[in-house]
């Protein structure tokens, strides 16, 4: 009869640790396998006792890097921001390679995204003295939109440039 040693049952008993933190964390949402690594390091359990019980996860499909990726894509298009922030955001959280763009065209394509962004914050001014329009233009930028799609947002709404107005007394 093989009787278990300390050193085993304590291995055992930190994998169903780790077990179970990882599926406490992913019933409350979809996490990416770098998010679980660095929220189970923060927790004090070392790389190599944790990465078999992430592989065993994934196997089983509870942890799938590609469906946190979808659905992490969706909810930020949701919340108004362009591809290069999302695509930013996901290599932060260890996910490399998706195609953003075919999300956004479930949604109506990143022009129209960035028009509903741009509308929701701003009026419908046709004219707007540069330092405005480099504001405006700024803030579409941190969203995450490209310059061609900022661009494509001002020529869509027809906004111009206007000469700047110089109180009275004062030359250019």
């Amino acid at each position: 009869m093989k009787t278990k040693t300390p050193s085993s049952t304590t291995a055992n008993e930190r994998s169903r640790q780790v077990e179970d933190i990882c599926l406490r964390l992913l019933a409350r949402r979809e996490h990416s396998r770098r998010e679980l690594l660095d929220k189970l390091a923060l927790r004090g359990f070392e790389r190599d006792e944790v990465n078999p019980v992430i592989d065993a996860l994934t196997e089983q499909n509870w942890q799938n890097d590609e469906r946190y990726a979808e659905c992490y894509v969706r909810d930020r298009i949701g919340k108004g921001y362009g591809p290069i922030r999302i695509a930013y955001e996901l290599q932060q959280r260890g996910i490399s390679d998706t195609d953003l763009d075919a999300q956004a065209e479930e949604q109506g394509g990143w022009l129209n995204l960035a028009l509903d962004v741009y509308a929701g914050k701003y009026g419908d001014e046709k004219s707007l003295p540069p330092n405005e329009w480099a504001k405006r233009s700024r803030f579409l930028q941190q969203r995450g939109f490209s310059g061609e799609t900022i661009k494509q947002v001002f020529a869509e709404l027809k906004i111009k440039l206007c000469s700047r107005v110089y109180p009275k007394g004062i030359k250019a």
